[in-house]
Parts: structure tokens; sequence; C-alpha cells
């Protein structure tokens, strides 16, 4: 029985580990870099009052803007398709921007929040309308704020400040950010996209490990 189960161990491995690395439709090749030097959030601190920074952490970045309520179904989806999918990654965070003032509603829907998931690493951060516009200016997309700095889209940066997203995606061709209220979107295209971020780094931190003990 040992012997079959060991042979039956060293024929599935494989096989699982290569649907795995298969599955995503980057197949984990480097995601693009679409916009280089995404403008740093010194100007934003969280409801505890602490700074938080999109350098050396793996960012998905939103915009509320003003408006908190009519966003809580963008964060239940945020939460349950993306967040929980990879809050115990080293170094990921999620960090919605909002303006100075809103902290009260930003309060009771992290409460909701919280009945769902550990918001550790989950961020609500606060600024001006000015900081949220230099910010989302710096992304250089093809989206554009509404009147209450918010938008549906979210973006992923990676470590180095830089905007990742698709230069051939098969919709839209430039994919610069997954909107919220689109379950499929977000739960298809951008789940396998962090996939692709976190995988990379996973691999250059393993290079890093190999190179030292040479």
């Amino acid at each position: 029985m040992k012997k079959y189960l060991v042979l039956g161990v060293l024929f599935l491995l494989p096989i699982t580990a290569y649907i795995f690395f298969a599955s995503g439709v980057n197949n984990f090749a480097k995601l693009p870099v679409l916009t280089a030097g995404v403008t740093e959030l010194t100007q934003f601190q969280t409801l505890e009052g602490n700074p938080v920074l999109l350098e050396n952490h793996i960012t998905v970045l939103g915009f509320f803007g003003t408006e908190v309520t009519s966003k809580h179904g963008n964060a239940f989806n945020l939460i349950q398709k993306i967040y929980k999918k990879n809050e115990g990654f080293e170094d990921f965070q999620l960090v919605i921007l909002l303006e100075k003032g809103t902290e009260t509603e930003a309060k009771a829907l992290q409460q909701k929040l919280n009945e769902m998931a550990d918001m550790t690493n989950w961020k609500f951060v606060f600024g001006s309308t000015d900081a949220i516009a230099q910010v989302f200016d710096s992304l250089k997309t093809d989206h554009v704020l509404r009147p209450d700095y918010s938008t549906p889209f979210v973006f992923i940066i990676d470590k180095d400040r830089g905007l990742r997203g698709r230069d051939d995606d098969e919709d839209v061709g430039m994919l610069y950010g997954f909107d919220a209220r689109d379950v499929a979107e977000i739960n298809n295209k951008m789940s396998d996209d962090i996939k692709v971020v976190l995988a990379e780094y996973r691999l250059e931190l393993k290079k890093y490990k190999a190179d030292r003990k040479i």
C-alpha cells in the first residue's frame, strides 16, 4: 500500500504543479510595467495616524475619494475575490485613498469588513483631494477620476512603485486597472495578474537565497 501511495504522489505532484502554474492567463510570465514612478503616499495617513508606503509592497490601490457609502459593494467584491486570497502573502496590502473628513464612514465600513477577514493588510488612508488627484494622475492611465475623486477601477502597484497591467488584453488592449464592480473581471483577470506578480517576487527571492548560499 505504501508503495502505491508513494508512486501515486510522485505521479500526481508534477501534474498538479503543471496545472497550477499553467492556470494563469499570463502563465507567470512577467507582467508588464505600464507606468513607472507612481507617486508615493507620503501625504496620507491611516485611521490611526500612521503612514503607508507603496515602496517595497505589492499593493492593490483603490480610490474611494469623498464618497464611502456608495462604494460598499466594491469593497465587498475586493475583500472576497482579491484580499482574502492574498492577505497571507508577505508585503501584500490593499490600500484605499479617501478624503480627510470621511473617517467616520470608513470606520463603519471597516467594521463590516472585519467580520469577513483580518484587516491588518487592508489600509484606509486619508489625504486632501489634491493629494488623491496627484497619485491618480501619476498612474497615467486612460481612466478619469469622478467629481467625488473616486473611480471604480483598482490598480496593481509593484514594490518599485510601477503600475502593472496588460498591454495585450484580449478585450481592451491596454488594461491599466480592474473594475471592482465587475466580479468576473476581478475574480479572473485581476486575480490572475496578482498571482503573476507574487510568483515573480517569490522566484526572485528564491534566486537571491540560492545566490547567497553560493
